[in-house]
């Protein structure tokens, strides 16, 4: 319960300082939560912070209310690993067809991985760890990884819960 009302406390504190700046609604708009996002859990990567956002505005209403904003940071911090799973899975759909595409993986992994100087085009070493990918995850060999693929991999081996890059926060 204490937790809970210190979350509503810094929702509202973050809530009218984003209404001062942005002249926001009743919430939290994108460029306050990712900013926090950002400097509160480090996260770095645009894309994957944009599904973040997403992910925790259930009413896809473009603002995080202090129900979406405590229900979300439940999940975020403290959520058991379906939970985790179901909500990694939803930032890594990034079209929401309920499949993560050989172009969806493509997209994510050439946005978190730290580009090298190299002589080889680095498209092809990403179009090769997909390939990968997929063997490892595609248990119908379908050439998409549907939940219940994603959900048995990470059951398999846990580390593959943020396998398309950092969705969630570190234990620090």
């Amino acid at each position: 319960r204490k937790e809970v009302e210190r979350l509503i406390k810094l929702f509202n504190t973050l809530a009218s300082e984003s209404r001062d700046r942005f002249a926001a609604a009743a919430g939290l708009d994108r460029n306050m939560f990712r900013n926090i996002l950002h400097c509160t859990f480090g996260m770095m990567d645009d894309m994957i912070m944009d599904r973040v956002f997403r992910a925790f505005d259930k009413d896809n209403d473009s603002c995080i209310s202090v129900v979406e904003w405590v229900e979300g940071l439940s999940v975020f911090l403290r959520g058991t690993l379906e939970e985790k799973i179901k909500y990694c899975f939803e930032v890594y759909d990034l079209n929401g067809d309920g499949y993560i595409s050989r172009d969806e993986m493509f997209h994510m992994l050439k946005n978190s991985l730290l580009k090298q100087p190299s002589e080889e085009d680095p498209d092809e070493g990403i179009k090769d760890l997909v390939d990968i990918t997929l063997k490892k995850m595609d248990y119908d060999h379908d050439g998409k990884l549907s939940f219940l693929d994603f959900e048995k991999a990470v059951r398999d081996e846990n580390l593959l819960l943020e396998a398309f890059g950092p969705c969630l926060p570190d234990i620090k």
